[in-house]
């Protein structure tokens, strides 16, 4: 197929429900892009400048954005409200949310099983100094990221440990930082359980093992440049070791917990083989609590015991005891309540959960209104005239959304449809456009200063200097300052720049088949 076959396949999927406008705005078709227009707006204010990463926040800003947009519907506000539900129980939100709590309970646990800890023993045993450290944490936080699907936890936890010990050393903080966000970015991208990974497969007709293959290449080119780039610029910016805090990584190291490097080749390898990516995260959970038990039982300081992975919370006088119960004064708050890796796994993508739902209803309401397709319209009359032009306004369209919208998921559910319509139109594979959609989503989440994924890390390193007495306030790296340094994230993102151009990595519908998707 050359770059002038622009005709549509007859069986054109029209995407998310469809292109016929069923919604009249006073103001025209394109009033129907008001609430998702503010929810760019609010997510703009809040994660831009006034630095809130908290997605309850955005929540918020959807429910108003989707109550706004309700008050230029012309006739029965019934038929918007009824738009509303029809976005919010679409298949691609729901198999997004149900992978979301199977891979929270699994990233939760290998976390409570010391795996961060692991990787700092493998650090210190291998006698990382500070020039080398950065590449160092580029490549550990690539390992966690991939094997729990979080990019912000990955950042959190890095941010909490790895930042301070490297710092010691006489890392450099601002290429230290950068190199915890790339290693973010690595691991979002390619993970199968990252909630990017499953979103990008699902919105784009494809299935999770069949997405992950395919988006090795560009990953592996991205991360060899970023690793060569942390380990020059480690040596020419690496410091003094600071007197008296170079024992923080033996004090944190334990090497028992490397074995859930297992637990995450479990997911891995079974996700890509193309099973179920809930009976991949299934299979990884099963491994990862075995572990934490029978290391709990061993006589080594190693692995979480059952109270930290499900406990129940109950009173003095309810008869029972022994894990998983915990015992508390018949008054205490926590009476009646549960905890452990498995339950805060699931209950942290609350949130997350509710955004993508309202966002999803957003779209929705966008496509019934017509605004999908004038803004379709425009794109393949004026700019997407041929692939490599369409591929070119895939790229840059998803970076100009995550400039706006700074957590990825969000902007990912955003622009989806886009890109699966422009794509459809050129017969560019699921494959191919999942991994244009993902990559960006993932690189430019973890680089604009009021990006998300900076600011949790950022959160973290504010409170650096009330944890350790040497760690100083002139140590802690501004969001403004890390964004240059976020190797992978730039070559990721300038990788897909060049496949646009040039056709690198292209395939058709025809050159390769998705598995059903229902396997996601």
């Amino acid at each position: 197929m050359s770059d002038q076959d622009t005709d549509p396949p007859a069986d054109l999927d029209p995407g998310i429900g469809g292109d016929t406008p069923e919604l009249t705005f006073r103001g025209g078709r394109l009033v129907s892009a008001l609430p998702i227009a503010l929810f760019i707006v609010w997510a703009i204010f809040q994660s831009g400048v006034l630095r809130v990463g908290d997605t309850s926040g955005l929540v918020a800003g959807m429910l108003v954005s989707l109550t706004v947009g309700m008050l230029f519907v012309k006739g029965n506000w019934k038929q918007y409200a009824d738009v509303i539900f029809e976005g919010m129980t679409q298949r691609v939100a729901a198999t997004a949310i149900v992978a979301w709590l199977w891979a929270g309970m699994f990233a939760a646990t290998i976390r409570a099983g010391g795996f961060v800890g692991g990787l700092v023993w493998a650090a210190d045993t291998f006698n990382v100094g500070a020039a080398l450290f950065p590449a160092a944490t580029f490549l550990l936080a690539g390992l966690l990221a991939t094997g729990i699907g979080t990019g912000y936890g990955t950042t959190v936890a890095f941010s909490a440990l790895f930042f301070p010990a490297g710092v010691a050393l006489g890392a450099d903080p601002v290429l230290l930082f950068g190199a915890i966000l790339s290693g973010a970015v690595f691991g979002d991208n390619l993970a199968p359980v990252s909630d990017t990974t499953i979103v990008s497969a699902v919105t784009q007709d494809s299935d999770i093992g069949g997405v992950v293959a395919s988006r090795l290449k560009y990953a592996l080119v991205a991360a060899s440049l970023a690793l060569v780039a942390y380990l020059v610029a480690g040596s020419a910016l690496a410091g003094e070791p600071l007197q008296g805090a170079g024992g923080l990584l033996v004090e944190e190291a334990d090497p028992f917990g490397l074995v859930h490097v297992i637990s995450m080749f479990v997911v891995i390898v079974t996700a890509v083989a193309g099973r179920h990516i809930i009976e991949a995260i299934s299979w990884g959970l099963i491994v990862a609590f075995v572990f934490n038990v029978v290391l709990d039982a061993l006589p080594v300081d190693a692995g979480a015991p059952v109270s930290d992975m499900i406990v129940f919370y109950v009173s003095e006088g309810s008869g029972f005891t022994g894990l998983p119960f915990v015992v508390v004064p018949e008054n205490a708050d926590l009476v009646g309540t549960a905890g452990g890796s498995l339950y805060s796994g699931a209950v942290g993508f609350f949130p997350l959960i509710v955004l993508t739902l309202l966002i999803v209803a957003g779209a929705q309401v966008m496509i019934r209104g017509g605004g999908f397709a004038a803004i379709q319209d425009f794109l393949l009359n004026r700019v997407a005239t041929g692939v490599r032009r369409a591929e070119l306004t895939m790229v840059l369209g998803t970076a100009m959304v995550n400039a706006m919208i700074t957590i990825n998921t969000a902007a990912e559910i955003a622009i989806a449809p886009y890109i699966a319509r422009i794509g459809q139109r050129f017969n560019i594979n699921g494959y191919r456009r999942a991994n244009i959609l993902d990559a960006n989503t993932s690189a430019l989440g973890y680089i604009f200063p009021w990006a998300g994924g900076v600011l949790v890390g950022y959160t973290q390193i504010q409170d650096l200097p009330d944890t350790f007495q040497w760690f100083s306030e002139s140590m802690v790296v501004s969001p403004v300052e890390v964004w240059p340094f976020v190797f992978h994230g730039w070559f990721l993102f300038f990788v897909f720049v060049f496949a646009a151009v040039t056709g690198f990595g292209l395939e058709y519908v025809p050159d390769r088949e998705s598995e059903e998707v229902s396997r996601v």
